[in-house]
């Protein structure tokens, strides 16, 4: 077994052509956002059930006009389908992966917007790997790749795989480090901002095809999507979501690296950061990292020091599962969270109040009780405990 890579749950079968078709029609209909779908999916229990639901039960859990009306499949829902299905079957190690499979990484389920659906091609067991996000600048410094692919191919060897965005720059030296380490490491794991079938940048499609034969590449996006401004914001948060820590090798102020850092600061991870010249473009947004608390290192020995400080559990202060449920299938009232919910409708700011718990493990925690269907989330930020619960 590779080191840092634990088995990881049995995968479930391949989803069949009709689920695969429903999970792809709520997600991809008009009005639909990944909150909304959530909240759907936690009272209802699956996509079907959801589509199969009436309007009016739809608008219980949910404000928008486009959440009550699913009736109707998405334009061009049939070549969605079919073309999911026939990526799928056209290579092996391909696979669609949804939120509820019993391998969906457990960082990614407790960061604060876990997707919904993802496509994956290669080993998807390195999702339940320890990781480590390396990200930086794409206009990186010869330094600075020599920086990044280091770090990365000692910290692969170490057995952490290596998350990346397989960007030009400071992301492809990571994800290059992390292969050279070889079969007996860590690996890595690219996340793009486009479909799987259409990676960017093409200069880096020699590199793609060496991750998805011997790492994993990920994306949330449909199969043909273009590389869009818009996209690569919420492809920064399923790296950050995806590693138990983030390095930012090389970074300008204004830098996309730095959306990565303050996503898995938020999520309660570990921030790095590498310094360099005063007068380096490329190393103002690391500095400022620095400044705001992330830790200084300067070496992978560092790193590994700083990651192996962490606490055991995933997330610190998070319960490793939802609250267990009785006989007759409601929630045994012995959660926290629950009693300092009560059956009133709450703020996120008001429950921090109550139970004391740092807001990253709140967030987690109310999304695991979510999905369990023991609370609601309403519209204006509010939370409420659901009867029986």
């Amino acid at each position: 077994m590779t080191p840092g890579l634990p088995t990881p749950p049995a995968a479930p079968p391949p989803l069949a052509a009709d689920e695969l078709g429903a999970w792809l029609h709520l997600l991809h209909s008009p009005g639909i956002g990944r909150d909304a779908a959530r909240r759907l999916l936690a009272q209802f229990g699956s996509p079907q059930a959801v589509l199969d639901a009436t309007p009016a039960e739809r608008a219980k859990w949910v404000d928008w006009p486009g959440a009550t009306a699913l009736g109707r499949p998405p334009e061009g829902h049939a070549q969605r389908l079919a073309g999911a299905l026939a990526w799928r079957e056209a290579a092996p190690a391909r696979r669609v992966m949804v939120l509820g499979d019993t391998d969906y990484p457990p960082l990614l389920l407790h960061s604060a917007d876990p997707p919904l659906l993802l496509y994956l091609q290669g080993r998807s067991a390195l999702l339940s790997a320890r990781s480590l996000a390396i990200v930086g600048s794409r206009q990186a410094s010869a330094q600075g790749l020599d920086h990044a692919r280091h770090f990365a191919h000692v910290l692969a060897g170490q057995g952490w795989a290596i998350v990346s965005g397989l960007a030009a720059g400071i992301d492809g030296a990571a994800h290059r480090g992390a292969l050279d380490a070889g079969a007996d490491g860590g690996g890595t794991v690219a996340v793009v901002g486009t479909g799987v079938d259409q990676l960017y940048p093409a200069s880096n499609k020699a590199l793609a095809q060496r991750i998805a034969e011997q790492g994993l590449v990920v994306s949330e996006l449909a199969l043909g999507t273009p590389p869009l401004a818009q996209n690569f914001p919420q492809r920064n948060r399923l790296i950050a979501g995806l590693s138990r820590g983030t390095l930012v090798v090389e970074a300008a102020l204004r830098s996309g690296s730095l959306i990565t850092a303050r996503l898995a600061a938020e999520a309660g991870r570990e921030v790095m950061a590498l310094p360099g010249s005063l007068l380096a473009p490329q190393s103002q947004g690391c500095h400022a990292l620095i400044r705001q608390g992330a830790a200084l290192v300067t070496s992978p020995e560092q790193v590994l020091e700083e990651l192996n400080g962490l606490p055991a559990l995933e997330l610190a202060g998070a319960p490793a599962a939802a609250p267990a449920a009785g006989a007759d299938g409601a929630a045994v009232d012995d959660d926290a969270v629950l009693r300092a919910l009560g059956h009133d409708p709450l703020s996120l700011d008001a429950l921090i109040d109550r139970c004391g718990w740092p807001a990253p493990a709140l967030s987690t925690h109310l999304l695991t009780l979510e999905l369990a269907g023991q609370v609601a989330r309403l519209p204006g930020g509010l939370y409420q405990r659901r009867s029986g619960a």
